[in-house]
């Protein structure tokens, strides 16, 4: 049985391309990005999934992502989540729009074994639709998830570089041991912009695999919602996503 280590809420939502303002596929979706509001804890941490969807299941992905933002209070992310307006050096105006919810829900972070897991289920969308399919968001998943050393070197072209790259307390650091990766215990890892983690496809059962009652998880995550949470108002931005599961 697994170790559960910490849960919260958990947010998924897509950032159409440059001047997308309509989104028909994923072909038009710049990054997928992942919310996780711990219920014990006061960060919430913005991750980007670099390969704009989630790792297949049967395939066992293996995909990239890292910790984008990590705020202390909801309007310093709904600031991160917002539309954004620059030119470029030709002098045309472009327009990034806001970032769209998908799907929202509850998720853990369990020792298993000697490796750790992130696993969740989903609130809504109430069924699964074009959306959430093209993302590979499915109602309830498990990954296993392992962090990066930052002082291991990565292939040429992957990964973050400069400024970017994280630099972990001491305490952190250690817990590679040297080794090139570790399991993502404990969850502070997750508390430092820069962390680069990767993504394996475990299992679509992730209550069964775990061991752990991700039905309850759910329920204690009706009281938070993207809306109140993320302070993202439903004028603002297309939520269609969230509650019909098709594309907007």
């Amino acid at each position: 049985m697994a170790e559960l280590i910490e849960d919260g809420d958990i947010y998924f939502l897509y950032r159409p391309r440059v001047d997308e303002e309509h989104v028909d596929s994923l072909a038009e979706v710049q990054r997928l990005l992942v919310v996780l509001h711990p219920w014990h804890g006061r960060h919430l941490r913005l991750l980007v999934v670099g390969r704009k969807r989630l790792p297949d299941i049967e395939g066992h992905d293996r995909f990239w992502a890292f910790v984008d933002e990590v705020v202390d209070r909801p309007q310093q992310l709904h600031e991160a989540l917002r539309a954004r307006s620059y030119r470029t050096r030709a002098r045309d105006d472009r327009r990034q729009p806001p970032a769209r919810p998908a799907a929202e829900g509850a998720y853990v972070i369990a020792r298993h074994d000697d490796h750790t897991h992130l696993a969740y289920e989903l609130e809504l969308p109430p069924r699964l639709g074009e959306a959430q399919r093209d993302l590979s968001i499915e109602s309830e998943a498990s990954y296993i998830v392992t962090v990066k050393n930052p002082q291991a070197p990565s292939p040429p072209g992957v990964g973050l570089r400069g400024p970017r790259k994280v630099r972990l307390p001491a305490a952190l650091q250690a817990a590679f041991h040297g080794r090139r990766f570790a399991p993502l215990d404990p969850p502070d890892f997750l508390d430092h912009p820069g962390t680069e983690l990767v993504l394996i496809g475990a299992a679509h059962d992730a209550s069964a695999e775990l061991r752990i009652d991700l039905d309850a998880e759910v329920d204690r995550a009706e009281r938070s919602t993207v809306f109140g949470d993320l302070r993202i108002g439903r004028r603002e931005r297309p939520v269609t996503p969230l509650f019909t599961g098709e594309w907007a």
